[in-house]
């Protein structure tokens, strides 16, 4: 069944339009709260937001929906996406909701659901709750005395910062490293400057000063050139830059140069392995992770696991399996043996560790193995079905068949924007170039 609400990670759109309402949260908030009304015992339910603007008229919203159904609503304010997971569990409730649009703009927003276990929602609940929300909900409405209370939780931020804090071997410390920490102007604008300051490093931060719509704004980690430039004013030894809700990060070592993704994902699966720590000696990866990772891995005795596109598939897969570590190629990085989702915070301190431990430069991350060529390219289109007409289709086929086993093509359509987005990869940068801008044409001139 296609869901009308829910995309790859939960509900988002342009604010104050369908499906990013009030009336929608409203109702979110109510058909959630119903379906995890289960027993008799108190209910409750977490909301964190992250700095956008359009968070004061979510935030009301949701929290109305799930009091009327009789859920006491526990608020934290803005907060990173893991906090609100960690919480969660930590405060036994029964559900967990983000308010963030991650990496988008101001313009947008989202919502985000968790389970009692920190964990993102099945598709067969996520099509539970659309069910319930084009529903008449006032069969669900609590009595008066039964209507849930609301409270604002005014040490979840401190209780967040010890967890991360945790996630670091208590005999270490910062103290040799200069940071400059990019927090996008976003959730962990207060959180995480504290982080590492704490843990003694010298922290220069950076987009800590949200107004509500400079979230993501020429900076974060989606838009690292002042990270990049910072660093080598300071002469620093590492920057990272954090999203909007704070799940996934961006590395800039000491030369300004951004480390990417697949070699971030090689360097903690191989200090997890030699640690042994990496459960099955297995990483889950997407499908948009450059081959030469998978071939990098297994030199040094790790296998991998593919799975598609976004963090909660990688996240079914750990879970499915027993894994403990899975990321994305965009630095959405999962270490399950401290947090239940991606988390920025847990993973830039995992890759500090490494270089603490082993007296290295955050360069020496950049060369342990070369990327193939890869080519990614979005297309803005009006026909979200695009990919399903059929000489589309054909020519895709078509172009992956001519490349052989020289390269790969994946191409999907985007669960958070109106995109499609094309990848492909081979060893030969002209070869795949040329291919990608005929598949780029191929689905503009069906975008009727």
């Amino acid at each position: 069944m296609k869901k009308k609400f829910f995309g790859t990670d939960g509900i988002r759109g342009q604010s104050n339009k369908f499906p990013m309402t009030a009336e929608i949260a409203l109702k979110v908030g109510m058909a959630v709260g119903a379906r995890f009304m289960d027993g008799n015992h108190k209910h409750r339910v977490v909301i964190g937001k992250d700095t956008r603007l359009s968070g004061y008229l979510i935030e009301p919203a949701l929290t109305a929906g799930f009091s009327s159904v009789g859920m006491d609503v526990f608020l934290l304010g803005p907060v990173p996406t893991p906090a609100v997971s960690m919480l969660t569990k930590s405060l036994r409730a029964d559900i967990g909701i983000m308010i963030s649009a991650s990496h988008n703009p101001y313009q947008d927003n989202g919502i985000k659901i968790f389970d009692s276990q920190g964990n993102k929602l099945s598709d067969n609940i996520e099509i539970e709750i659309e069910n319930l929300i084009e529903k008449d909900l006032s069969i669900y409405l609590a009595k008066p005395d039964q209507i849930g209370r609301v409270t604002r939780l005014d040490d979840g931020k401190e209780r967040y910062v010890e967890f991360v804090k945790n996630s670091f071997a208590k005999d270490k410390n910062l103290s040799r490293l200069k940071i400059i920490l990019d927090c996008a102007n976003g959730a962990a604008y207060s959180i995480a400057p504290k982080i590492f300051w704490e843990l003694g490093a010298e922290v220069i931060p950076i987009g800590i000063k949200p107004n509500g719509f400079n979230i993501n704004e020429e900076c974060g980690s989606t838009n690292p050139k002042l990270l990049q430039r910072k660093v080598i004013e300071e002469k620093a030894d590492i920057g990272i830059a954090l999203d909007g809700d704070a799940d996934r990060l961006v590395i800039v070592d000491e030369n300004g140069q951004i480390i990417d993704g697949d070699k971030l994902i090689a360097i903690i699966a191989e200090k997890l392995h030699n640690e042994g720590n990496l459960k099955k000696d297995t990483v889950v990866i997407t499908q948009m992770s450059n081959m030469a990772l998978e071939n990098y891995l297994s030199y040094i005795g790790i296998s991998t696991k593919r799975v598609a596109v976004g963090d909660r598939y990688v996240l079914d897969e750990i879970k499915k399996n027993g894994y403990n570590f899975g990321a994305e190629q965009s630095g959405h990085i999962v270490l399950s043996d401290f947090s239940s989702t991606g988390d920025g915070l847990v993973a830039a301190l995992q890759v500090l560790s490494i270089l603490v431990n082993n007296k290295v430069k955050a360069s020496s991350i950049s060369n342990i193995f070369d990327l193939n060529p890869q080519i990614l390219k979005n297309v803005k289109t009006k026909n979200s079905n695009i990919l399903e007409i059929k000489e589309v289709q054909d020519f895709i086929k078509e172009s992956q068949e001519n490349l052989g086993k020289k390269g790969r093509i994946f191409i999907r359509k985007s669960g958070t924007e109106n995109l499609i987005r094309i990848m492909i990869e081979g060893d030969n940068l002209g070869e795949i170039s040329k291919i990608c801008e005929m598949i780029y044409q191929k689905i503009l001139s069906h975008d009727l």
